[in-house]
């Protein structure tokens, strides 16, 4: 009998010790083998058209984007792969996101070495893997005509101005967030004016303040 076709798995993420016990850890499995991790959105897609992945296990915060932009673009220009999305921060924050943005899975990065491979196997058989109360948050979302009014602000800001809010908050500089999202100073400058529009708050100091306050949170 010829052995079982194993399910290929590609890791996305900027941190090589990770990738390299996460490599070590699905690769133990009779049935599931990592072929191959890149560290960024701009690789990943050429990864996955050189590699032709069955899953993609994505890491929320890499060098040169979101990760739930990456989730988004993989959804749009190849239909069908999943993706799995990690992250250090809490389900509170991300999942809801990561799942409305196309993403068949959620787990965060504490949890990932127990429950990874069990993540993986839910959702190469076709299933979604995540808290039973982030899926209810998705649902809730879909099915709430209501849903919007009770949105958070946070809530409200798109995944871009979340990530320039996270680097605010971790003490990046404007054209350090510019350098890392690849964007120019102008645009980042844009953002934060968004920023402050939103959260209703009326200088660029208060909104320091708001950044580090929550990225301090969502770390906890």
């Amino acid at each position: 009998m010829p052995p079982r076709k194993k399910s290929r798995i590609l890791i996305i993420d900027d941190h090589p010790i990770f990738c390299l016990g996460m490599s070590e850890l699905i690769n133990k499995e009779e049935d599931l083998e990592v072929c191959g991790s890149v560290e960024s959105m701009k690789m990943a897609c050429a990864a996955i058209d050189e590699l032709k992945p069955d899953l993609v296990v994505v890491d929320i915060s890499l060098k040169d984007g979101n990760g739930i932009e990456l989730v988004q673009e993989i959804k749009k220009s190849h239909e069908g792969l999943p993706t799995l999305v990690l992250s250090m921060y809490d389900e509170s924050l991300y999942a809801e996101r990561a799942l409305m943005a196309g993403a068949s899975g959620y787990i965060m990065k504490q949890e990932a070495i127990h429950k990874v491979v069990e993540a993986i196997r839910h959702i190469l058989g076709g299933d979604i893997y995540a808290s039973i109360s982030v899926k209810e948050k998705v649902f809730k979302r879909l099915t709430s005509q209501h849903a919007a009014d009770s949105r958070s602000p946070l809530d409200i800001l798109t995944n871009r101005e979340l990530e320039v809010l996270r680097l605010i908050g971790e003490g990046c500089s404007t054209k350090e967030i510019a350098d890392r999202l690849h964007l120019s100073i102008k645009t980042i400058g844009t953002y934060r004016e968004n920023l402050k529009e939103k959260l209703k708050l009326k200088h660029f100091t208060g909104l320091v303040k708001f950044a580090v306050h929550w990225s301090n949170k969502i770390m906890q």
